[in-house]
């Protein structure tokens, strides 16, 4: 028999420990949204790239007050995916100019979600953080790739997308971490964050201050549509590289009527770009 102490909660069971959790939740993104520490460095160099006078020796000045996302900007931009010459990058401002603003954003926010990720206070939802980190970089890869061949959006940009595409989940695994009674029933947390982790990624991502191209494109991204026979806005982007990443999973937990199987995953037009895509991803496994 099940310990009712530790049992999952689900639905009206749920109501109090959720209203509880997502009513602070909803109060903090009404106000200044504070992140977790890892996310300050994150913020500065995003805020330096959105400058309009900001050279790349000014954004690069500010990266490598950080040596962590300057190791891993190096590492990127000397892969067989952005190094097609074979000349290695030997300093960050190279890199940056290698790689572009959008994707070395990417590298900042991904060295910030792989903190949050590793940080004590998360530990009951090892895995399941483990599991929404690989899907993320996943995505990241599918949206690349797919931007690249099959639309006319700019793959960095979708890139970036497909990375934060789930980061209100992160949000939500970093907050759950401070209620025992969620921390005691990680299967009830798996369900909030399916439920919520798109509207609160949202807000989330407006306090980041990222492009409104990008909010638009993760909006709903988990709800099933009517089959994607063509790529036209970068919504579609990371709808499908969702699919492709695993997203199936994280759909079946909505309280929405599934398809069985997405009919993009069997379509010749995206399976093109599999092999391509799932290079990409595992280079983007191994740089963290």
């Amino acid at each position: 028999m099940a310990d009712p102490t530790t049992a999952p909660k689900r639905a009206a069971e749920l109501k109090e420990t959720r209203l509880h959790f997502l009513e602070d939740i909803a109060k903090e993104l009404e106000g200044e949204v504070v992140f977790p520490v890892c996310f300050d460095v994150s913020v500065r160099i995003s805020t330096v790239m959105r400058s309009a006078t900001a050279s790349m020796q000014k954004i690069a000045l500010e990266v490598q007050k950080d040596p962590l996302i300057s190791a891993k900007l190096l590492k990127m931009a000397n892969s067989v995916a952005f190094n097609r010459s074979g000349n290695p990058c030997k300093d960050v401002a190279t890199a940056l100019t290698r790689l572009g603003v959008q994707t070395a954003r990417s590298v900042a926010l991904a060295c910030a979600m792989e903190q949050v990720r590793r940080a004590d206070g998360v530990s009951p939802f090892d895995d399941f953080f483990e599991m929404m980190w690989i899907h993320s970089l996943r995505t990241a890869a599918y949206a690349r790739v797919f931007a690249q061949h099959l639309t006319r959006c700019n793959p960095d940009t979708a890139m970036l997308a497909g990375l934060v595409h789930d980061l209100g989940a992160f949000f939500l695994l970093d907050r759950a971490a401070h209620y025992q009674e969620l921390v005691e029933r990680p299967t009830t947390v798996e369900y909030l964050v399916a439920q919520w982790h798109d509207s609160i990624g949202e807000s989330v991502l407006a306090a980041l201050e990222l492009p409104e191209e990008i909010i638009e494109a993760v909006h709903e991204h988990d709800l099933p549509r009517p089959p994607v026979e063509q790529l036209r806005t970068l919504s579609d982007v990371i709808y499908v590289a969702n699919i492709f990443a695993g997203g199936v999973s994280e759909m079946s937990h909505l309280d929405v009527p599934m398809l069985d199987q997405p009919a993009e995953l069997a379509d010749p037009y995206f399976l093109q770009h599999r092999e391509e895509a799932e290079a990409l991803a595992a280079e983007l496994l191994s740089l963290w």
